[in-house]
C-alpha cells in the first residue's frame, strides 16, 4: 500500500472546508512515561489545538480533570499569568475513553454517567490500594514499607471516572525478569476483575468493565491480556472504566457534536452519547449512514500510537487490539461508507520510557499483519515531536 508523507497529508487538510482530526494523546504529542506526573506537553501544540478551533478534538483513555489530568499539563505550561480557561487553552474533546467531555474553556461534563456510578468509582482507588498492599509485599519482598507506601501513590491513578493501576514501576523494579511479570500482570488483572464482582453486588451489574491498555483484542467480552515478553512490557494499565467507554463511540460522539456546532441540529440526538451508543463497528457505521447525509459528515483523520497485532498461538490467525484501533477503524469504515478520503495516522510512541514496537521495522511487527483490515495511511517514525510539529504547521496553514 503507498503511504502518504506527514508533508503529502499538510497539503491535503490545509484547505479542506469540513475537517474533523480527532487525537490521542500520550504517545501522539507526548512520549510514553513510565510515571503520568512527568508528563510535559508542549505550548506549540497547545496553541496549535486552539488555534485549529473546531477542526480538533481530542479522545483519550486518560482525563482532563485531576492531578494527573491534561489540563495540569496545560496550566504548568501556559505563561504565568496566563488563564486557559479565559483564553480557551484547554485541549477540547472526549477524556475517560469517551464520558468526560471537556469545551476548550475547561467546562467538564460527563454524559450518561449517574451518580451512584460516580460514587463507586470514587471508592476505586482505595479499594485497588487495599488489595495490593499484599501483592506488593508478594513480588516486592526485598522492598520495605516506605517504599512499598510510595509506589501506591504512584501507580493507583485516581482518576475521577477511570481509575487506574499502572504498573510501569513495578515492572522497572522487577528487573526484566518476564516470569515473574507475566504472574504480576495476571493477578493485577484478576484484582481489577475482583472490582466488577464487588460493583454486581452492589447493584451495579453490566456498569463498568476493565480496559487493558495495550492488549490483543477481545477474548468473548473481555479485553486480552498481552503478557510481558522479553522485548516488551505488555499489559501495563488496568483501566475500571464506564460500560460503554470505548474510543469508537467516542468518535460518534465527537462527530455529532461537530455537525451540532456547524449546523445547529445533533444528527444522532442532542443526548447522544457513548453509553446510548452501538458497541459494534458495524452498527456505529450503520447509524451514522442512517442519521446523517453526506454532505454534513465531516473529512475525519483519526491519529493514534497503539494498536497490536501478534500471531495466535493455538488457533492460528492474529490476536489484533490496542486502545487506538476501533476509533481508527471506524474513521477508515466511515470514508468507505462515504467515499470520502479518510486518513489514518499512526505515530511511533517507541521513543519514550516504555517498550513499544518501532516504525523502523519495516514491517511494523507487533503493530500490524500482512491480513490487517486496519490500513495505515500516515507513519510518523519520528514521534511525538514530529506530529507535534506537523501540528503546528497545520494549524498556521489553516489559519492563513
Amino acid at each position: 500500500m503507498q503511504r502518504l508523507s506527514l508533508h503529502d497529508l499538510l497539503d491535503e487538510l490545509a484547505s479542506e472546508q469540513d475537517l474533523l482530526l480527532v487525537q490521542d494523546l500520550d504517545g501522539v504529542c507526548m512520549p510514553l512515561v513510565r510515571d503520568p506526573l512527568t508528563r510535559t506537553l508542549p505550548l506549540g501544540t497547545i496553541h496549535a489545538v486552539a488555534q485549529l478551533g473546531h477542526s480538533l478534538r481530542v479522545l483519550t483513555n486518560g482525563e482532563h480533570g485531576g492531578k494527573r489530568g491534561v489540563n495540569r499539563l496545560v496550566e504548568q505550561t501556559v505563561p504565568k499569568g496566563v488563564d486557559p480557561a479565559a483564553e480557551g487553552l484547554y485541549l477540547p474533546g472526549l477524556g475517560a475513553g469517551g464520558v468526560q467531555l471537556q469545551t476548550r474553556h475547561g467546562e467538564l461534563s460527563h454524559p450518561g454517567v449517574s451518580e451512584r456510578e460516580l460514587q463507586f468509582l470514587q471508592s476505586v482507588p482505595q479499594r485497588l490500594r487495599e488489595a495490593l498492599v499484599p501483592l506488593l509485599e508478594q513480588f516486592l519482598p526485598q522492598s520495605d514499607q516506605a517504599l512499598r507506601a510510595q509506589l501506591l501513590d504512584r501507580i493507583v491513578l485516581d482518576n475521577a471516572v477511570s481509575p487506574t493501576l499502572n504498573i510501569n514501576l513495578l515492572i522497572e523494579q522487577m528487573q526484566g525478569e518476564t516470569h515473574r511479570i507475566r504472574r504480576l500482570q495476571e493477578q493485577c488483572l484478576n484484582l481489577l476483575l475482583s472490582l466488577l464482582d464487588q460493583a454486581n453486588q452492589e447493584e451495579l451489574a453490566d456498569r463498568f468493565f476493565v480496559h487493558l491498555a495495550p492488549n490483543l483484542g477481545l477474548e468473548g467480552e473481555r479485553e486480552r491480556l498481552r503478557p510481558a515478553a522479553a522485548d516488551q512490557p505488555g499489559t501495563t494499565d488496568f483501566q475500571f472504566m464506564l460500560q460503554g467507554a470505548v474510543k469508537e463511540a467516542g468518535l460518534l460522539v465527537l462527530v455529532n457534536e461537530h455537525i451540532r456546532r456547524r449546523t445547529g441540529q445533533a444528527p444522532l440526538g442532542d443526548h447522544f452519547n457513548v453509553r446510548s451508543a452501538p458497541r459494534e463497528l458495524d452498527a456505529l457505521t450503520a447509524l451514522c449512514v442512517e442519521r446523517i447525509p453526506e454532505p454534513l459528515m465531516p473529512l475525519l483523520v483519526g491519529v493514534g500510537d497503539t494498536i497490536t497485532s501478534e500471531p495466535a498461538e493455538d488457533e492460528g490467525g492474529w490476536q489484533r487490539g490496542g486502545s487506538d484501533r476501533g476509533f481508527l477503524t471506524l474513521v477508515q469504515k466511515l470514508g468507505q461508507a462515504y467515499g470520502h478520503s479518510n486518513r489514518v495516522v499512526l505515530v511511533d510512541s517507541s521513543g519514550g520510557e516504555l517498550k513499544r514496537p518501532s516504525h523502523n521495522d519495516p514491517q511494523l511487527r507487533g503493530l500490524t499483519d500482512p491480513d490487517d483490515p486496519l490500513q495505515l495511511d500516515v507513519l510518523v517514525p519520528g514521534g511525538p515531536s514530529a506530529y507535534c510539529s506537523w501540528l503546528e504547521q497545520l494549524s498556521q496553514k489553516r489559519g492563513c
